[in-house]
This record gives structure tokens, sequence and C-alpha cells, in this order.
């Protein structure tokens, strides 16, 4: 009786205790212990269930040491908002100096790129963990048992010993286990116990660690970092080097020694990370001061302020910027420096002598380009466009050099209609002079108009407001002609061949129209239109068919407008000029109606060609 009771009173404590445990983190049997007799339920009874350890819960690890409260709120920013809220640090003297000789801000290589301000070079935690990895103190594992024995969301901390405990299996050490052993050691851990069971493991959170910002960092300090973190992310998250930090030296030391001396250089133009050592805690990280420092500028790749090693040449520095581009002089270099009392001013140094010069501090070092420098016709590539009336219209590319009369004959030679005397040759270069000449003519047409209201003496007349809007609508119309750089040649109206000892230059256009057959006649006069040429007909003639000039127009200011595209101006004298296939006469508006028109068609007169000026008064006289 007294044994009965006592069975009992046990039963009773292990259904009490039992109900106390998670089942999530029981190893229990597939099979119902009520099925297995009273044998069974006296072991199950019998056996004591471990109570599992209530273990803190350990808060994110935020690589800029930021507090957990302000790593969740930061978390749960907008997405859509950029980070860096933090100005970027102001030039510093040598930067300022560069940049006024480059004609752009130029900034130390690396400064851009290696801001956390810029991107998040925290490593994430869905970090894939590699098989090296250490189990360290702190670390949570995920176990999961399937088959014989199940279990599921086990978490399981490595405490201070590098021991986890598997409830009804014990005790296991993993602390310094490789990832990529984890599996076994707890699979034969468990088969001691267990057998036909499938386990699955992997780190559910990572222990922190910490280490030491020193030197000259942008931000100096302690900082939190996972136990994954590199070099390069704590170097990062200091805001990387200061203005007089070194991008060429950042020593890791760890228990008083060094473990790499990286190059950031070595990361940032080669992709080599081989000396970014993953962090340990307690590790410090020291940023050494700046080295000697050089700007290349002009035909480079990527101009920027580079910090040099000792020893390292004026090639090493191109070679940093990305070598010279597409279009720059690679021959030769312009060095610069500043700083020293003798040579002041460039120096030219040849590509040969560049790898052997060491550079020094300071040095200014600009890459020539080739584009923009004029060169001799001879060195020119050259690529004429003929159209019109030749044999074989098209495209040429030609040798430097070659005359007009050679590209023709290529062509095929002119068509029995071509029209040689009107022949248009127009060449970007005289085009580029033209727009040149023009914009001057305009800068001192619009000062000699703005002037005139008060030169005159009818200033109070002139000064009005309409009068100002006006010169500015005339000055506005003159700045929107657009050169052709057309070239003109005098040839006989009987030509028979365009200009033959004409050099071609790259990209000429050049047109041969059909010969004409009409002469047009325009501006005052009573039935403007084109007529057919007569042989041995007069521009008078012509003059008369459109019904004679009205009284509004300015006989003493006719202009005859050749096909060839000159001009013969003169009024009766035009009148009394031979009439040419394609020629046309325009007839302008008197100007002089009042002080202002007829100021105004002086200056534009002595400005302007025949052409523009009383083509100009006559469009706005109207």
């Amino acid at each position: 009786m007294r044994n009965g009771s006592m069975l009992l009173a046990a039963g009773l404590l292990a259904a009490y205790l039992l109900p106390a445990v998670p089942s999530a983190a029981q190893l229990a049997l597939p099979v119902d212990p009520a099925a297995q007799g009273d044998v069974a339920q006296r072991r199950a009874a019998e056996q004591i269930a471990v109570p599992p350890v209530d273990l803190p819960a350990i808060a994110p690890v935020v690589l800029d040491g930021e507090a957990p409260a302000r790593a969740e709120a930061r978390a749960n920013v907008d997405p859509g908002k950029k980070p860096g809220d933090t100005p970027a640090p102001p030039p510093s003297e040598f930067e300022t100096y560069v940049s006024t000789l480059a004609g752009q801000p130029l900034r130390r290589f690396g400064s851009e790129l290696l801001v956390p301000s810029a991107r998040d070079f925290t490593a994430p935690p869905t970090t894939a963990i590699p098989p090296d990895y250490r189990i360290n103190p702190g670390d949570e594992l995920l176990l999961g048992i399937t088959g014989s024995v199940q279990a599921s969301g086990l978490r399981l901390v490595v405490d201070s010993e590098g021991r986890i405990f598997v409830p009804r299996v014990g005790a296991i050490a993993v602390g310094g286990v490789r990832y990529g052993d984890l599996h076994g050691v707890i699979e034969r851990q468990v088969s001691r116990q267990y057998r036909g069971f499938s386990l699955e493991v992997a780190i559910g959170r990572q222990h922190g660690v910490t280490v030491y910002v020193t030197g000259f960092a942008a931000r100096p300090g302690s900082y939190t970092a996972s136990s994954l973190s590199t070099l390069v992310n704590a170097v990062l998250a200091a805001g990387g080097p200061a203005a007089g930090g070194s991008f060429r030296s950042i020593q890791l030391r760890r228990g008083g020694k060094l473990v790499s001396d990286f190059d950031l250089y070595d990361l940032l133009l080669k992709g080599d990370k081989r000396g970014d050592a993953v962090l340990q805690n307690g590790d410090v990280i020291y940023i050494a001061p700046a080295g000697e420092e050089v700007a290349v500028i002009g035909s480079v790749n990527r101009q920027a302020i580079f910090e040099l090693a000792p020893d390292e040449t004026l090639t090493d520095a191109i070679l940093y910027a990305g070598g010279v581009n597409t279009v720059a002089d690679n021959s030769r270099l312009m060095v610069l420096n500043g700083m020293s009392g003798g040579d002041a001013g460039w120096r030219e140094v040849s590509a040969s002598d560049a790898g052997t010069t060491k550079a020094r501090r300071g040095d200014v070092v600009r890459v020539l380009s080739h584009v923009g420098i004029a060169r001799p016709l001879r060195q020119q590539p050259v690529l004429v466009t003929l159209s019109g009336e030749v044999a074989r219209p098209g495209r040429y590319y030609v040798q430097p050099g070659t005359r007009m009369a050679d590209v023709v004959a290529e062509a095929g030679g002119l068509t029995a209609e071509a029209f040689p005397y009107a022949g248009v040759i127009t060449r970007e270069s005289v085009k580029h002079q033209q727009r040149l000449s023009y914009d001057r003519a305009i800068d001192d047409v619009e000062l000699l108009l703005a002037a005139q209201p008060v030169t005159s003496v009818n200033r109070a007349q002139l000064a009005q407001p309409g009068n100002i809007a006006l010169i500015n609508s005339i000055v506005d119309q003159l700045r929107r002609r657009e050169p052709d750089g057309r070239l003109v040649f005098d040839l006989p109206v009987d030509a028979a061949a365009l200009p033959g000892d004409l050099i071609l230059e790259n990209n000429d256009v050049v047109h041969i129209p059909a010969r004409p057959v009409t002469v047009g006649v325009f501006g005052a006069v009573p039935s403007p239109a084109s007529f057919a040429w007569r042989d041995g007909a007069l521009v008078g003639d012509f003059v008369k068919t459109a019904g004679g000039v009205q009284k509004i127009g300015d006989k003493s200011e006719i202009f005859v407008v050749r096909a060839n595209g000159t001009v013969l101006a003169g009024g009766k004298r035009a009148l009394r000029a031979p009439a040419l296939p394609g020629d046309l006469v325009y007839v302008p508006i008197d100007a002089d109606r009042g002080e202002f028109w007829a100021r105004l068609r002086d200056i534009t007169g002595t400005l302007f060609s025949g052409l523009v000026g009383a083509a100009s008064i006559a469009a706005i006289s109207k």
C-alpha cells in the first residue's frame, strides 16, 4: 500500500512537470506512450524533463553603432527615402587649387565612393555564412530534427564556455567549430541517443564584435559590428578616411600585432579584397595619415586627386586615373608644381620619361587632347559629298590635299545640264568663321541701335518704349540668321567646270544645280514672280515685266543676288546690268521715312553685306 502511494505521487509529479516544457523544445518519440503498456508508463513517470533556460533577447547588431531603439526606428524609415543627409566635407586647399586649374570640381579619389551616406556598406543580416566561419559564444543556433525523434524550432544560444544544451541529449561543445563542420558535430552527439533521424542546423543570429577605429578617420570611435563584418565595413561605418587620412594604409591590429595593412586602392581599382580581414572582438583599426598627393586632369578616363605610395612615378598616377582616353595625346604630359620655388610653371615630360620620373607632392599632371586642334590640310581625313549634276553623286573618301577636279573626275564628271556658275560649295571651317564675324557684327549693331535714342536730336521721340521694343525685335531677328558657310567664286557665267585647283577639306559639300531658266523679281513691285530668262535682257526689263517699282519702293537700293552667291547693288546701275539665269532681283521699301530707319539702314549697311542689311530692313519695314 505504501509503495503504491509513492508510485502515484511520482506519476502526479511527472504529470505536473512535463507540461512546463514547451513541446517545441522537447525531443518526443513519435509513438504515443499510452500504447506502450505499464512498463513504458512507469519509465515515463520516472523521467524528469529539463526545463528551458530563459535567455535574454539579443538586440540586432548595427554597424554604425546605433542603439537598438534607434536601429529599430531607422528600419521603419520610408524605403523610398534616400540615406545621406550628412553634408559632404568642404574641399581641402589642394582640392580647391586643383579645381581652379581644371575648371571643374575635383576631389580625392574614393571620397565619393566610400562615404556611408552614398550607400550602405553594412554586412546585411541575410549574408550567407561562409563554411570557415567559427562558432562563437553568443551565436544562436537553429536545430530541426525529423524521423524517429522529432524537434522543430529549437533556438539554442552558445554559452560563454562555447556549449549548447540540447534537451534529452545534453551539452554539446560547439565553440570554435567551423560552420561547415557544425552539422557533423551535433549529429554525432544526437546519434548516441537516437537512430534514424535527419538533422538540420543553421545559424539564426550571430554575436556582435566591438572594434575600435582610430587615427585619421572621419568619425573615430568604438563600433559594434556583425561577426561577419570586415575591416572595410568598419572603416566605412566610421565615414572612411578623413581629409588628412590615407586611403593607402589602413592597419588592423589584434592583440598588439599587425594583422593586415590594407590598401583601399586595391579594392577600388582592382576589386582585390585579399587584405580585407574578418573582424574579431577587440580589434583596433588605425587609419594612417595621407601620403603624397598628386592631381591628374585633362584627357584621362578619371580626373581626380590621387595618393601615391613612395617612389611611384608619373606613369603610376596616370594608371590610377584609368589611363589616357581615346582622344589624348599620349606622347607627352604637362606637369605643374606650384609648391616648388625653383621651376615654376608647366613643364613638358615625354611618355618615356614619365615612367622614370618620380611624382612629387603637389604635382598637377595634365594630359593634352588632340580634339580642337586645327591640323594642316594634308593631315586631315577628307569626306566630300557631291550632289546634283554629276554622273555618280555620293560621298567620297579622298586623301588629304585632294583637288576639286580630282573628286569630280572620280564621280564621273559633270552632266550636260550642269551649271557650274551656280555651284554651291559649303565648308564647316568657313561657317564657323562666318558665325564668329556675324555674332561680333550683331553685338555692334545692338550697341549702336541702343545708343541711337541718346545720340539723336530727336532723343525724346526715339526713347519711346515702342522704339526700344522694336530695337530688341530687330536684334533678335538678326541673331536668328545662320551663316551657311558657302564659298563664293566669281566664275564666268559660261564656265564649264568648278574651280579645279581648290583643295577640299573634310565634310565639304558640293552641289552643282542644273541651268536655271528664270529670273525672279520680288519686293516693292506690283506682280512679284519668276520670269523666263531671255538672252540679252537687262535687269530693268524684268522689273518692268513685274509692273515696275511701286511708290513705296526705293530705286536707289535695288540689288541683285546672282546664282553664284555674289550681290550686285547700286540701284539704277543694277537695273542696267545684263540679267543672268537664276538672278534674284529685290526692290526694297524706301527706308528714308524717318531718322531712325535711315540710321538703322546706315548701320547695317556698314556692318553687313548688301544682302543681309537690305534684306533685313526690307523684311522689318514690312
